[in-house]
């Protein structure tokens, strides 16, 4: 496997006044030199993630062409040289694209004001905040708990089920809920849970979409059980279960008295084309009523990291009656609550869930027209709702080759962490019908190629 080509650059609006992307100013004609910036320089920058962050995302980084990735505007990632590449990857996290004004502009104001609270006072931003995102989860998930990360939702999750008794852990095989120990138990993939092994005791991984599994379990476990599942499994290789399964789950879950998590950390906020994943089994019979919502990613805004878990009255007595029962020094932090807060009002007025679910057609209609002539030989299957799209191929190493293709066409996607043979795509949905063309485009010729070449 060869190392990415880098597009070609393209003027952008710092490159036309002559200033790089870096900001720093070109020097006019017959001036000294500037010093060569540490930051923007390839080699500097890769012997430091060696000597202090991973040789291993060092090595890969130099695989995918060394580039440095140095800023960020809308559908757009910008490397120090100026080259631009369509962010159709991000794990989920854009939904509203890179620096959307509206969020930018609300944790500017709180850097200049308040950006970090001294935790002595009541503060105003996390109760705003909290109440602008319980007004758009599912009726009577109402309770907020901000933390810093998906896997710190998680954690919180699993620490209320067990302040109420349930403490069998029952998850899903190739779902990813995180890596910290608890969110690593249900996270049910043996290459990153061996390490770390004994994990957390009492737990089961049962198939995904598969209710007679689960009724099995939970007859078994009654009301120790705790269970978590996503309506859709991202890193599991966007993975659909059946019309109405998480409904069904809900219902066994209250039937056996289990404590029921609900993992929308990649697939709420609009990425499934409705504001929850959960919302698609909502419209032909009872809606899921799960104890607990994990929300994060898009509820960034793209700009600082966040997440929350919203539980119901009753499951969230404990951490309602304790402040103190489960605390982090930054979580419900004044700039992070900031984001939260315009990042729900963004999606709210400017219609973005509504964008993402027509956005998301088009783009799975045109996806599959593109893997059409390799169906059957090395496309296996295009599956995908909303802007969570997974393409699986019948050889993993079509992966590897495809993302490099896909590189060196100015185009970023994702591998998925728990099916290897599967390309995620997880594009904002401000994408125009430019980048939509640019992206078919350059699909279609790096399919042409891989297929081409793995022959």
């Amino acid at each position: 496997m060869t190392a990415a080509p880098a597009p070609a650059p393209v003027e952008t609006p710092d490159t036309a006044t002559a200033t790089p992307i870096n900001g720093t100013a070109t020097p006019a004609a017959g001036s000294v030199a500037p010093v060569a910036d540490p930051a923007t320089d390839r080699a500097h920058i890769a012997r430091l993630y060696r000597e202090h962050l991973s040789s291993g995302r060092s090595v890969l980084g130099t695989v995918l062409g060394g580039m440095l990735e140095t800023a960020s505007d809308g559908a757009w990632v910008f490397t120090e040289d100026g080259r631009r590449y369509l962010d159709f990857g991000g794990y989920g996290v854009f939904i509203l694209g890179h620096r959307h004004p509206h969020v930018t502009a609300a944790v500017h104001r709180q850097v200049d004001t308040h950006p970090l609270a001294g935790r002595v006072f009541l503060e105003p931003v996390a109760a705003l905040a909290a109440e602008a995102l319980a007004a758009r989860t599912p009726p009577g998930l109402d309770h907020v708990h901000f933390v810093n990360s998906g896997a710190e939702a998680t954690e919180a999750g699993l620490k209320l089920a067990r302040a109420h008794g349930h403490t069998a852990l029952v998850s899903t095989l190739g779902g990813y809920h995180g890596k910290t120990l608890g969110a690593l138990t249900a996270t049910a993939n043996p290459k990153y849970q061996q390490p770390f092994q004994p994990l957390l005791p009492d737990s089961t991984a049962i198939p995904y979409g598969d209710t007679a599994a689960l009724d099995a379990t939970l007859a078994e476990l009654g009301r120790r059980a705790c269970v978590i599942v996503e309506p859709v499994q991202g890193e599991g290789g966007v993975r659909i279960p059946p019309p109405g399964h998480l409904a069904e789950v809900s219902r066994l879950c209250r039937t056996y008295g289990a404590f029921l998590i609900v993992d929308e950390i990649q697939t709420g906020l609009g990425r499934l084309g409705s504001w929850w994943g959960m919302d698609a089994d909502a419209q032909d019979g009872p809606p899921p009523q799960p104890d607990v919502l994990l929300v994060g990613k898009g509820l960034s805004g793209g700009v600082v990291p966040v997440a929350a878990m919203v539980a119901t009255a009753a499951a969230y007595g404990p951490f309602s009656r304790d402040p103190y029962l489960h605390t982090s020094t930054f979580a419900a932090s004044p700039i992070a609550c900031a984001a939260a807060l315009a990042a729900v009002e963004a999606l709210d007025r400017e219609g973005v869930v509504p964008r993402a679910k027509a956005l998301g057609e088009r783009l799975l209609a045109g996806v599959r027209a593109a893997c059409a002539p390799y169906a059957g030989g090395l496309v296996r299957e295009v599956r995908g709702r909303g802007l969570l799209i997974g393409l699986e191929f019948t050889e993993e190493q079509a992966v590897g080759e495809l993302i490099l293709e896909l590189v060196g066409r100015g185009v970023l996607v994702n591998h998925s962490l728990n099916a290897t043979r599967v390309l995620r795509l997880t594009p904002p949905a401000i994408v125009g019908e430019e980048e939509l063309r640019l992206f078919l485009t350059a699909l279609a010729e790096a399919l042409r190629v891989v297929a081409t070449r793995l022959g």
